[in-house]
């Protein structure tokens, strides 16, 4: 059994929900798929916990562009990703700011484990491709290109903030249309499972959101935080984006 998170963006107050309502199951393992940071006001110490708590963290865009720079980002995204790149550098424990400095270089883009292939965005661009539900109508080709590259029946990625489940038909399959226990089964058919996001959800649901894996059960849990500590940080912070804040209650 294991849990995995992804998306955190630097909001400790959701972090620390999820965090706590994974030690009160029971579960002993997470992975991390990487966007630790950006858009969000404590990035420091969501570093801190990631790298303490998580037993496989990867690296997502926006940890990428604060570790290298920040590119095809948009305003709000590129002052945030500069932020916290300043907010790193100016911690006054040099331990400490050495620490999440190495934890942040070592990410790796992908993983295979247990049968599994973890990545933040998608198999065949890991960093920074997006596979978004619409895709399925949209983009088929997109979604088919990805499930060719896949060696293993079930790859867990984020990066788009909507939980959910891409098959090869292609077809989306989100938690609530899997009946009340939002659980899905994975069987001999290949398939995509986004987990969603801890720290900025964009599915219209502003609940923090990860999933534990039990064997072949994939649980979509959703959690609610206190999001206005985590708005008013924003807000009074001169280098982010008041609507940072904002979408958190809108969930998009």
């Amino acid at each position: 059994m294991f849990a995995i998170i992804s998306d955190i963006h630097s909001n400790l107050e959701a972090l620390k929900t999820v965090l706590l309502d994974i030690q009160r199951r029971g579960v002993k393992k997470i992975y991390c798929l990487g966007d630790i940071v950006g858009y969000g006001p404590d990035p420091g110490p969501c570093l801190d916990l990631v790298a303490q708590h998580a037993e496989l963290s990867l690296c997502g865009n926006h940890d990428h562009a604060v570790f290298y720079e920040p590119t095809n980002f948009n305003v709000s995204a590129e002052r945030a990703a500069f932020w916290t790149r300043t907010s790193l550098e100016e911690e006054a424990d040099a331990e400490r700011r050495n620490r999440r400095w190495r934890f942040l270089g070592a990410l790796n883009p992908r993983e295979e484990l247990n049968g599994f292939l973890f990545v933040h965005g998608s198999p065949r661009k890991p960093i920074n491709e997006y596979l978004f539900p619409d895709d399925v109508y949209t983009a088929p080709h997109k979604l088919l290109a990805n499930f060719e590259r896949m060696e293993q029946l079930t790859c867990f990625c984020g990066h788009t903030h909507v939980p959910g489940v891409f098959v090869d038909d292609p077809y989306f399959e989100t938690p609530d249309e899997m009946g009340d226990s939002h659980r899905y089964t994975i069987g001999e058919e290949k398939v995509i499972i986004n987990v969603g996001s801890v720290g900025q959800p964009r599915d219209r649901d502003p609940r923090a959101a990860y999933v534990v894996v039990d064997d072949n059960e994939v649980e979509f849990i959703r959690l609610e935080y206190n999001i206005d500590v985590t708005a008013k940080r924003i807000r009074d912070n001169p280098f982010l984006d008041d609507f940072l804040g904002q979408r958190l209650y809108e969930g998009k």
